[in-house]
């Protein structure tokens, strides 16, 4: 099964105790599933899968109080969750049409710690393999330094995480690890070059990824500039690959410029973000990089302009921004200097840290957004020597 190999992460929502301590005495018969809190109150629910990023959700469907159980299902599928929903009940209880609420499965009291345990094995392996389909790589790449693609990027990851996404960031910018700076991660922390060289499975990437405070698993860069080049195409090709089997959002943080292994990323992307500002270095930079892309044969809409900075023209009209990005751009991110340093010099989100901010709200936009395919597939990657 392909879950049996990695840990999963259990949220309960159950507010009959001796139900509750049951299920905890089967759990601690076993290492794989981890129970990461039971939730007596209804109401918390979809906070609290937004804050834990559990991997499968489980309901009383006689949960008492002032939401029920399947209001909670109800609740939790409204709000755009799609992980997966076990349901338990009683035989004198059963649960019509359990598809049309989005239950995954139902689970009848009682049952044994093998049933529990395969149960959740079966939804969550089952969740993983429709992966592909429903996951998306968005690449946040600019031309030109400075301009605030690493902070955009945790940001924007972190605000999918928040809206229900299971999500990993990955840190692309490999010789210099932009990541590991912003958010002060040891040096002895794993990185990308820990995962095996040939075959790499699930249970190798879990144990490679940095777990941040927000909820987003993190693939990190090699921890010193020179061991960059230890890393291949046809590595990233790998990590990818296994990473859309796992995850429904992966935003990679690129480097700036054009080299091999930014290519790979950026062929590997169903959608590429280019970071501009009103700036004319980086406006010439992006249109010499719109030419490459062009040429590469990446298609229409692959790649969406975003103004950082929108609201700092430095006296350029937006009429001429769009004349030398050849269209008007997809999106834009207003200033706030003093929130955006202060909660990188913490290492926090500002998503997170002050949601009610312009600025927050739109990367929270551009996170509804760049979640939703446009209809049309990823570029073919590039022959590769």
């Amino acid at each position: 099964m392909a879950t049996a190999s990695r840990e999963i992460r259990l949220l309960m929502v159950e507010d009959v105790p001796q139900v509750a301590q049951y299920v905890r005495g089967l759990l601690n018969a076993q290492q794989q599933i981890k129970l990461l809190a039971v939730l007596t109150d209804g109401r918390r629910v979809v906070e609290q899968v937004a804050q834990l990023r559990p991997d499968v959700l489980m309901v009383d469907a006689l949960l008492q109080g002032k939401v029920k159980g399947l209001g909670v299902v109800d609740d939790v599928r409204r709000a755009g969750l799609t992980l997966p929903l076990v349901v338990i009940t009683v035989p004198q209880h059963p649960i019509p049409a359990p598809s049309e609420h989005g239950i995954d499965r139902v689970l009848g009291m009682p049952f044994s710690g093998f049933d529990l345990v395969n149960t959740l094995n079966a939804v969550v392996a089952a969740h993983e393999a429709a992966g592909p389909s429903g996951s998306r790589v968005i690449c946040v790449f600019a031309p030109k330094g400075g301009v605030g693609k690493t902070t955009i990027a945790f940001n924007l990851a972190v605000a999918l995480g928040q809206a229900g996404r299971r999500t990993a960031l990955v840190d692309g910018s490999l010789q210099f690890g932009d990541l590991r700076a912003l958010l002060r991660v040891p040096m002895d922390a794993p990185s990308i070059l820990d995962l095996p060289t040939d075959k790499i499975k699930e249970a190798d990437l879990q144990d490679v990824l940095w777990r941040d405070p927000s909820g987003i698993d993190i693939l990190l860069a090699p921890p010193r500039v020179e061991m960059f080049e230890m890393v291949t195409t046809r590595d990233i090709d790998k990590v990818l690959s296994l990473l859309r089997r796992v995850y429904e959002a992966i935003v990679i943080d690129t480097a700036t410029g054009l080299s091999e292994v930014t290519l790979a990323f950026l062929d590997a992307a169903d959608l590429v973000v280019e970071i501009v500002t009103y700036d004319s270095t980086t406006l010439y930079n992006t249109r010499a990089v719109a030419e490459t892309f062009r040429q590469i044969g990446y298609p229409p809409g692959k790649v969406r302009y975003l103004v950082n900075r929108a609201d700092s023209s430095g006296g350029m009209a937006p009429e001429q921004l769009a004349q030398a990005l050849g269209r008007a751009p997809e999106y834009e991110v207003v200033s706030d200097g003093r929130l955006v340093v202060q909660s990188n010099n913490e290492g926090v989100p500002f998503v997170l840290a002050s949601p009610e901010a312009k600025i927050s709200a739109d990367i929270a936009a551009l996170a509804r957004s760049v979640a939703t395919p446009v209809g049309a597939a990823p570029a073919m990657a590039r022959a590769r020597g």
